[in-house]
């Protein structure tokens, strides 16, 4: 059986008492502990400060009294200001650091009830991250009357024995990720998979974060995500500031990032605290940083790390403490063989690197943010659109084959529903207007072509997409000539004159007919 170890503060309130028969009656934390029946001490590390060095004594000595078999060893340890966190703290790390555990042949039980609320949160977190390998013990009085044992807990901190405190932590992460995906609930499980982790990251860490992936795959939505995250967990009290350093150009990047004094340049009217200083005690994303020039690199790599940077013209430097997310749709590793991107700064980024698909890789993810997009339409616009279910079920049809090709990502997608929604006055997006929307991506897609323009009006563009592109050369060349001609028979003429003398059967529109049937028309849907 192990024996049993207590560390703690003495409490130089609640530990206090008159000497005489009378301090019986009352609850002392750290005597009562020694005096429960279901709790045997084998030894009681106590710390003190020197100025409380008699009533250690004095707390000693009652212990002894009340459990002989308990060895109380006295621990001494001074601060400056016992409300010091990074003193307090730091000398409790080097106590820890110092103490000889044997958690093989020992059980360990670190009291809270007493010191001061900072001395009990260091030793909560010294637990928590196990430099003290043991539980929490609280102590607290009987309720009532007078009664000097009171009543005592442990607390395991390991909560994977708690299944209740378990189950609430992974509730509790389950929003957190759904919040950075704005509630959308995706079905991408890569890309689930990879919100949970900058989840994690976004609210135990406060290093930079990377964000890699083409334009419009949701880079600056995810980084605003990420700051209200943190905001909702009083982790940033400062803005969001949003930098597209792609528009940050020559001499102008300097001023605009960090600052610059009056006159420290032509036109330099006035003081300028610069984007980096607006960012203080917030979270900043340069989305497209790979845009930056190499000065202005190495200020940024300064500001990360030190938390200070030179406004241009000024003679003292800036400080400005922010948490940096950065966003690129170029390969940094290319960039930085090329000598366009500092490799220094490329490896301070790199700790935490997410590399988000683009809408194409997720086309399972293409019907929920539908949903979504039409809801945010309701919001931006006051009114509420909806699809009809043949209508709904064509455009995803488009949407969610190889054809579509979603250049333009999330953006693409959220065009293509506003365009939609407005222009449907009944409220309501019906086949008409979905097939007007997927024939105007298509051509935007390909370039624009007569020839598609023309099939895509026909057939519409899910269908278009998947005919051979060999094919729809010959099927337009076949459309053009039944527009130019006044009826089946001579477009079959005018189509097989060069074979005619070749064929036994000369009935030509039989075989436009059948031709066009291949592709499911008729000449009434190419010429009405």
């Amino acid at each position: 059986m192990k024996s049993t170890t207590v560390i703690g503060f003495l409490g130089s309130t609640l530990d206090a008492a008159k000497f005489g028969p009378s301090r019986w009656n009352k609850w002392r934390p750290t005597v009562s502990i020694c005096m429960q029946e279901d709790l045997r001490v084998d030894r009681f590390v106590l710390i003190h400060g020197s100025y409380h060095r008699r009533l250690a004594e004095f707390v000693m000595q009652d212990i002894r009294d009340v459990s002989p078999e308990t060895e109380v060893v006295p621990h001494v340890m001074d601060f400056e200001d016992a409300w010091d966190f990074e003193e307090v703290y730091g000398k409790l790390l080097d106590f820890a650091r110092e103490f000889d555990f044997d958690p093989d042949t020992q059980d360990y039980l670190i009291h809270i009830t007493t010191g001061t609320h900072v001395a009990q949160i260091c030793l909560f977190l010294l637990t928590e991250a196990r430099y003290l390998p043991g539980k929490l013990l609280q102590t607290q009085p009987h309720k009532g009357g007078p009664q000097p044992i009171g009543t005592w807990a442990s607390i395991d901190l390991d909560l994977s024995r708690y299944d209740s405190i378990a189950s609430r932590f992974a509730e509790a992460s389950a929003e957190s990720t759904s919040f950075l995906k704005s509630g959308i609930e995706t079905r991408n499980a890569a890309f689930n998979r990879m919100i949970e982790e900058i989840e994690q990251v976004a609210v135990r860490s406060r290093a930079p974060i990377l964000l890699m992936g083409p334009t419009g795959a949701g880079k600056s939505q995810l980084a605003r995500k990420v700051y209200e995250l943190k905001k909702l967990r009083h982790q940033v009290e400062g803005p969001f500031v949003e930098v597209n350093c792609a528009t940050l150009k020559g001499d102008s990047a300097m001023s605009a990032l960090f600052g610059h004094k009056k006159g420290a340049f032509t036109g330099a009217v006035q003081d300028r605290p610069g984007l980096l200083k607006g960012a203080d005690k917030g979270l900043l994303f340069l989305d497209e940083i790979g845009e930056l020039g190499l000065d202005e690199q190495a200020m940024i790599l300064r500001a990360i790390e030190e938390g200070r940077f030179l406004p241009v013209g000024a003679d003292s430097e800036a400080k400005s403490e922010f948490q940096l997310i950065a966003g690129t749709n170029r390969n940094l590793i290319d960039e930085v063989a090329a000598g366009n991107f500092r490799e220094d700064l490329f490896a301070r980024l790199n700790l935490w690197t997410f590399a988000l698909p683009g809408l194409a890789e997720r086309r399972e993810d293409i019907e929920p943010n539908l949903d979504y997009e039409l809801e945010r339409f309701a919001e931006r616009e006051g009114t509420r659109v909806t699809f009809n279910k043949e209508a709904r079920d064509r455009f995803l049809a488009f949407a969610e084959s190889s054809s579509a090709r979603w250049q333009g990502n999330f953006r693409d997608l959220a065009a293509s529903v506003t365009r939609m929604a407005t222009l449907c006055p009944t409220g309501r997006i019906d086949r008409e207007a979905v097939d007007f929307e997927t024939g105007r991506l298509a051509r935007l897609w390909s370039g624009g072509s007569a020839g598609e323009d023309r099939l895509v009006g026909i057939i519409g563009a899910d269908r278009l997409g998947s005919i051979d592109p060999f094919d729809r050369v010959q099927l337009d060349f076949v459309v053009q000539v039944c527009r130019q001609s006044i009826s089946l028979s001579e477009a079959g003429r005018t189509l097989f004159a060069a074979s005619r003398e070749q064929r036994k059967s000369t009935n030509d529109s039989d075989r436009l007919r059948k031709y066009l049937a291949r592709f499911e028309l008729d000449w009434a849907a190419i010429t009405h």
